[in-house]
């Protein structure tokens, strides 16, 4: 749930710091690995890839 969809004040606080931590979490995770993390399809892609060495497109067929 995004924070312009949280129903209360509390709900909304949570949402933000939520999405502010999982920021602090991608930006250490980038900074150790030396580059940008892949975003969107091509991160699906990646994550996919690297659980089993196929494609996503590959075991869809």
């Amino acid at each position: 749930m995004g924070i312009k969809e949280a129903p209360t004040a509390k709900g909304k606080q949570a949402a933000a710091g939520l999405e502010e931590a999982a920021a602090k979490d991608e930006r250490k995770t980038e900074a150790r690995k030396g580059s940008d993390l892949k975003k969107g399809a091509s991160r699906f892609d990646e994550r996919s890839r690297s659980s089993d060495g196929k494609s996503a497109a590959s075991k869809q067929k």
